[in-house]
């Protein structure tokens, strides 16, 4: 009878100290739980709203304003000149041959004339002497050559014109950073492209994560990722003499806290993220504390999103709710893309909160054993 007394009077303090820490506050856990973060969602007052990712919600969300990054468009390919075009701000160097005596453009034992260091102007002319101003700008070199030809020998029969171009800033381009060797290119025919300048500066940098390719042209930016250029021939648009290529990392993040695999930010691996791939890259969600649930994907749309004539939220604030316990939950979610920006929250689950209890009891024993002992 003492013994039964003395089991029940444990029980009876491992109990009340369990409850008694239980009542002080929150237990001790790593993350929220789903019905903590939810609660109030359908309130009138309610400053967010919640939507669970299923196959019926996908086509209304891949509809929405997409947030977190800005986006630009990119120019398709055409095609231009084979050769090289002359432009206001190449340098021409002038070698005329004569042989003749007398000549007025040579002196006696002298064979050649030579200009060199001739800058175009900006009205695309050069001067020459005998001759005056003449427009050789948008033509060839060689055409600009027989141009010059035919101008010579109208007081020089006979005489010969060879014509070298070096390219100014109108017909090169500047190749910014994130390449082997930055700097300005120029550009040898009117063909030049994207993914050539790329490759002339020695190609892209190993170790950018989905490396973007942006391009500035004048005060207009365009931008796509270097995995679609490659992809796609029709993407590797002509580039114009001043043009500016920058190739830089993917900017774009996503965040996860809770009970996930890792807790941090982290950088695109790739164009379109899913749900899923996230899940992937942080490792998913820890198995002894997560709910599998319980999986949600906060994210904040601009008030624009709330227009009058806009598919959008009702909401600015969003809570998306993803089940991993469903087929159509895991299908949804390879389907539902991720923002730049985006909060993957692994909920905690209702069992740890028991286990947490549990230990409590326990350690509450542990401490009675030693107090009765």
């Amino acid at each position: 009878m003492v013994v039964i007394m003395g089991v029940w009077w444990k029980l009876c303090l491992g109990g009340l100290l369990a409850l008694s820490v239980a009542a002080c506050g929150p237990l001790p856990r790593g993350a929220a739980l789903r019905s903590e973060i939810i609660q109030g969602s359908n309130d009138a007052v309610a400053d967010f709203a919640v939507y669970p990712v299923t196959k019926a919600f996908l086509p209304s969300v891949n509809a929405w304003p997409t947030t977190g990054t800005k986006h630009y468009g990119w120019l398709g390919h055409s095609h231009g000149s084979a050769t090289q075009v002359i432009r206001p701000g190449d340098t021409i160097d002038i070698i005329i041959w004569d042989n003749t005596d007398n000549s007025l453009l040579t002196v006696p034992g002298q064979r050649t004339a030579n200009l060199e260091g001739m800058r175009v102007a900006a009205n695309g002319t050069i001067f020459m002497p005998y001759i005056g101003k003449v427009r050789v700008s948008d033509r060839s070199p060689d055409s600009a050559r027989e141009l010059l030809q035919r101008r010579i020998e109208v007081i020089v029969p006979g005489a010969q014109v060879q014509l070298r171009m070096a390219e100014g800033r109108v017909n090169s381009i500047d190749l910014v950073g994130g390449v082997s060797s930055p700097g300005t290119i120029p550009m040898p025919d009117q063909n030049f492209s994207v993914l050539a300048a790329i490759s002339a500066g020695g190609g892209i940098q190993s170790s950018l994560e989905n490396p973007q390719v942006k391009l500035v042209r004048g005060h207009k930016i365009y931008q796509t990722s270097a995995a679609r250029l490659y992809e796609n021939p029709q993407l590797d648009t002509r580039l114009r003499g001043g043009d500016k290529v920058i190739v830089e990392e993917d900017r774009r993040y996503f965040l996860s806290l809770g009970a996930a695999g890792q807790e941090s930010q982290h950088q695109f691996n790739r164009d379109s993220v899913s749900a899923l791939d996230a899940l992937s890259i942080i490792g998913g969600v820890q198995d002894s504390r997560a709910n599998p649930e319980g999986v949600l994907i906060l994210r904040e749309y601009p008030a624009s999103a709330l227009a009058a004539g806009v598919r959008g939220p009702r909401q600015q604030r969003v809570v998306f709710t993803i089940d991993l316990t469903s087929s159509d939950g895991l299908f949804s979610a390879r389907n539902f893309p991720i923002n730049s920006g985006d909060l993957v929250f692994a909920t905690e689950s209702p069992v740890t909160s028991a286990q947490t209890i549990f230990g409590l009891i326990g350690s509450a024993f542990g401490v009675i054993n030693i107090a009765t002992n």
